[in-house]
């Protein structure tokens, strides 16, 4: 292989972009060869009372180990076996009630063929993936999923390269089906995913972050500038809510409206909290997503927000900061 330091950057962008444009062709033209084996596959795996099973040798056992996991974050229990090890045991992972997905561009693998003969006597039904429709998995398979593509990016058309990118979409389309077809929501993702700040996003409610009881200032309509200053300055969330005796909320005070009051040069003593707060403050509702309490605070440029129930009393409260620490943000 010969080296050389002269790099062209031209020449390199130029063939860095044909690879794109051939990769994105290939997946393209995938939508256009979508047929009855795809929605076959679909419904093997909805009727699937076991598992899938999803399996490749290879760059095919790369791109099946991705499929396995998005499908098993996606509401379709999954894992991914080595063809080679099922051949000396892992068989026995696969039962009668489970669905195979063999991934094999020339459909010719052989470690895939040893073990398809086995999948089928058990029961098992076989789902291929392959570049090659007239392919011996092709031809064992009950649902056929064509992944071919015209060339490959690399420019010795030899490296898996487009062909690879095609499956893994194609696998991508199968996920998402099943997922709409379950009726798979947001909370159903989070819950697969709860150690990362996605799972975070969607399982954490404004009760889960909010101040309540004590740890919310709260003063009278009848309270003085100078209490509700000093219910600020006690509180540490830079507001303090004005609510009746019932608990209603009638406004919020807050650092900006102390600022805006000095601006006036008004009378701490003798002006009532009720002629410089916000009256009718934007609430939001405990069982709200904490995610919302931040698109709402972002989208009205607060950073303090009370919380209400659905007859308007004080809840708790939160702040910008509070979301912070709860790694919503």
């Amino acid at each position: 292989m010969n080296q050389t330091s002269a790099l062209n950057p031209a020449a390199v962008l130029e063939l860095a972009r044909q690879v794109l444009r051939i990769e994105a062709d290939a997946v393209a033209a995938l939508s256009e060869r979508l047929d009855d084996g795809f929605l076959d596959a679909v419904s093997l795996i909805l009727n699937c009372s076991g598992r899938v099973i999803v399996s490749g040798i290879g760059k095919s056992g790369h791109v099946g180990r991705k499929i396995a996991s998005t499908l098993a974050s996606t509401g379709t229990p999954a894992y991914f076996v080595h063809p080679a090890e099922a051949s000396h045991g892992d068989l026995g992972m696969i039962l009668r009630q489970d669905v195979l997905i063999a991934l094999s561009n020339s459909g010719e693998s052989a470690e895939l063929l040893a073990i398809v003969p086995i999948i089928k006597r058990q029961g098992a039904k076989l789902i291929a993936m392959t570049g090659n429709a007239q392919s011996s998995l092709a031809k064992e398979a009950d649902a056929h999923l064509d992944a071919a593509v015209a060339q490959e990016a690399c420019p010795l058309n030899l490296a898996p390269t487009a062909s690879t990118t095609a499956a893994l979409a194609l696998g991508d389309a199968l996920a998402v089906a099943l997922l709409d077809a379950r009726g798979f929501g947001p909370e159903d993702f989070a819950r697969s995913h709860p150690g990362g700040s996605l799972g975070r996003r969607l399982l954490t409610h404004v009760r889960d972050v909010m101040r309540a009881g004590a740890a919310v200032p709260q003063v009278s309509p009848q309270a003085s500038l100078a209490e509700a200053v000093l219910a600020i300055s006690k509180g540490g969330l830079g507001m303090t809510a004005v609510v009746d005796a019932q608990q209603r909320i009638q406004g919020i005070f807050t650092d900006g409206d102390l600022r805006r009051a000095f601006e006036r040069d008004v009378d701490l003593k003798s002006v009532p909290v009720t002629a410089v707060m916000t009256a009718n403050p934007r609430c939001i509702g405990v069982d709200k997503l904490a995610v919302e309490a931040v698109e709402m605070m972002e989208r009205h440029k607060i950073n303090q927000l009370l919380v209400a129930d659905s007859e308007g009393r004080l809840q708790g409260a939160l702040n910008m900061h509070d979301l912070f620490q709860a790694k919503v943000i």
